[in-house]
């Protein structure tokens, strides 16, 4: 019970962060289907802290609870902003740019891991609370696959870019409409043919 609270309490946090990221992020964003995309993703984000509350009312987790993990969490998630926010002071658009996207994958990244976690958690779990982390998964993992493979592409694409070698944007993992691990990989595997 006590690890069950603790992940929530960092899932929480996280997507308290990821708002923040992403809002910093847009600012980044130079391309413009990169920018269209972030402000979908701050949307579905600020809506999953909706969702990880409503979870916690339903399972009677009191949403300031303060832990060392959600602390370690939240400093991650602020260093990532000031990483932004220090590129953008660069004055180098295409850079800060860069940096963002390699800022939100690192987000996404501790994102998805807390949603793979409570999707198995939800299988285990019995009563209100396994009912309110089987709604809570179902209703948020597809967009965090989303969020995690197409930032991902994001990246790698604008650093092959930025090194002068043809890159494929928008990304094929977001031309497929990639959500899982193996169309991410089936997508990077056939940028080769997009070129």
């Amino acid at each position: 019970m006590k690890q069950r609270n603790e992940l929530l309490l960092q899932a929480l946090e996280t997507e308290l962060g990821g708002v923040q990221i992403y809002t910093k992020a847009i600012e980044c964003a130079v391309n413009r289907d990169l920018k269209k995309e972030w402000e979908e993703y701050l949307e579905q984000t600020t809506r999953h802290v909706e969702i990880v509350e409503r979870v916690f009312d339903e399972i009677g987790l009191d949403k300031e609870t303060e832990t060392p993990g959600r602390m370690v969490v939240r400093h991650i998630g602020e260093s990532l902003v000031k990483a932004m926010e220090m590129a953008l002071q660069s004055g180098d658009k295409k850079g800060a740019e860069l940096v963002a996207a390699e800022c939100v994958t690192l987000a996404e990244t501790k994102d998805h891991l807390n949603w793979e976690l409570i999707g198995e958690m939800a299988k285990k779990e019995t009563g209100t609370s396994g009912k309110a982390l089987k709604a809570a998964h179902e209703e948020v993992e597809d967009e965090e696959d989303e969020h995690l493979y197409h930032t991902t592409g994001w990246c790698r694409e604008l650093w092959i870019d930025s090194l002068g070698m043809p890159a494929v944007l928008p990304p094929p993992e977001e031309e497929k409409h990639v959500k899982t691990a193996i169309g991410a990989a089936r997508a990077k595997q056939a940028r080769a043919n997009m070129l």
